[in-house]
């Protein structure tokens, strides 16, 4: 095969045993024409380029592979596991290359777990793609010119990263070329990582993680201002809060088939202590395991509890949301509160209430704490979302999976913007949009408990639900990031 189709192989070993077993199955492959192993530790093969790091995602260590790259093709793999290749995987690597012209390839791909082979598809890429979490599987080409094409703005002297260097790759051949996914399964994994889908979700809000996070949030507003997306925080409106509501605050709470924690919520929220009127509105989304009837026993009790039920059958959580702010009772700030979940004490409504006044803001994120379902504290513990600052959080957002909770609205607005009808990622989808606009408060300290049980409706999600919700998440933040380019356009003097 010409030199045209070689290809550089660049392996990030994290345990030199599967790196050896890799390294023994490529060598086979008569189209690889270089090994890189880059690596913490000293690796003893005289059949391959070595790059020691402490830290081999660095800008420093990529730029290194670069380098050592003179093939039109760079293949990186992840060596945190092993990985089954084959000459006919790579050939068809390189023929999409070629057809597509990506600067970035990635394939579905097989898990192998005691003898088992599964599926594991991934998902297209788009514009809205830009968390750094995205998930290319454990093997992926980029094309060497479009690399090169990126250099001057990826290896600058004051873009010394340690973390973030291949997500500043990434993105940056995403604006350059495009990212392209192969819709087939090219290797096989052997399935290591044991790490549960609810642990993974809170890994960016760790506090063990925050330098990392501190770092990619670096990366993820170059790449904005890049595309004309980065909102400047000094155009934010702030709300003028008007008094033409018959309460002050409705704490909203969606819920189907919740019996077993329904009446825990309600109760949490009717122990609030404020100087103001509140009343609680709970859309009841067609329950029929007794959740109805609980509700209503608890209208009848206190005439603060409104009990709706609506017309359609066909809502989501989006949808039920939108019956209760478009409600007429609906008070002057609309307070979000899950079926599952509770305010840590009788004070939580009021410090949201104070914070709308202190900020003139049109949201205001909490910060909550884990629990099991009898309320004893999980890991992380407590989530307050840091990542969140007045002067960048807005454009972070577009980064990261989720905003916080509980979640309070101004209510003229959120009946401007509305929830989508859908039962994931509504919530997400006005964050974005009010911080496009309008100032957001933030409380730090926990108001709330989250309870993680396996009625949660992210517990135990299936690979295929897990993909439909991330593209879903990813569709929301390309029309967002369209929106903020349109925004950033009209702003021009």
């Amino acid at each position: 095969m010409g030199t045209n189709k070689k290809v550089t192989v660049a392996i990030f070993s994290f345990k030199s045993d599967i790196t050896g077993r890799i390294i023994s199955e490529l060598d086979e492959i008569e189209v690889i024409d270089k090994i890189v192993v880059i690596t913490k530790t000293q690796f003893d093969n005289k059949n391959i380029c070595l790059i020691k790091s402490d830290y081999p995602f660095s800008s420093e260590a990529i730029k290194k592979v670069i380098e050592e790259t003179i093939t039109p093709y760079l293949l990186l793999l992840n060596g945190s596991t092993y990985i089954e290749l084959t000459k006919e995987a790579v050939n068809n690597f390189i023929s999409q290359a070629v057809k597509t012209q990506a600067g970035w390839i990635y394939s579905d791909y097989y898990e192998k777990l005691n003898d088992k082979l599964v599926l594991h598809p991934l998902i297209d890429y788009q514009v809205g793609s830009i968390r750094d979490d995205f998930d290319f599987g454990n093997y992926f080409m980029v094309r060497t010119n479009v690399v090169k094409d990126c250099s001057r703005e990826l290896f600058s002297a004051k873009n010394n990263l340690q973390y973030s260097g291949l997500y500043d790759l990434r993105l940056a051949i995403s604006r350059h070329s495009s990212v392209v996914r192969i819709s087939e399964p090219l290797y096989s994994v052997f399935k290591s990582d044991e790490s549960t889908v609810k642990e993974k979700m809170f890994e960016y809000v760790d506090p063990k993680n925050r330098e990392v996070q501190i770092e990619m949030e670096q990366v993820a507003t170059h790449h904005l201002k890049k595309i004309g997306a980065h909102i400047d925080p000094k155009i934010k409106i702030s709300v003028g809060l008007e008094n033409k509501f018959n309460c002050e605050a409705s704490i909203i709470i969606p819920v189907k088939n919740r019996v077993n924690t329904i009446g825990d919520a309600i109760n949490s929220a009717l122990k609030q202590k404020a100087k103001f009127g509140l009343n609680i509105i709970i859309v009841d989304n067609h329950s029929n395991d007794g959740t109805t009837e609980l509700i209503r026993n608890k209208s009848s009790e206190d005439e603060r509890v409104i009990h709706i039920i609506p017309e359609r059958t066909d809502l989501g959580i989006g949808g039920c949301l939108n019956e209760a702010i478009l409600h007429h009772e609906c008070g002057k700030f609309a307070v979000q509160l899950d079926s599952d979940d509770l305010y840590l004490d009788h004070k939580t409504l009021q410090k949201i209430v104070d914070k709308f006044y202190e900020e003139n803001c049109a949201m205001v994120i909490g910060s909550y704490k884990l629990t099991d379902f009898n309320l004893n504290e999980i890991p992380p513990g407590l989530i307050d979302h840091r990542e969140w600052t007045d002067e960048n959080g807005h454009n972070n957002a577009l980064r990261i999976n989720g905003l916080g909770a509980p979640r309070a609205f101004y209510t003229p607005i959120i009946r401007e913007i509305k929830f989508a009808n859908v039962s994931y990622g509504e919530d997400y989808a006005v964050g974005l949009a009010i911080s496009r606009r309008y100032k957001v408060g933030r409380i730090y300290e926990p108001i709330y408990l989250c309870r993680r049980w396996e009625g949660n409706t992210d517990a135990s999600l299936s690979i295929e639900r897990q993909n439909e919700n991330n593209f879903y998440k990813d569709s929301i933040r390309t029309k967002e990031i369209i929106l903020r380019q349109e925004l950033n356009r009209n702003n021009k003097p």
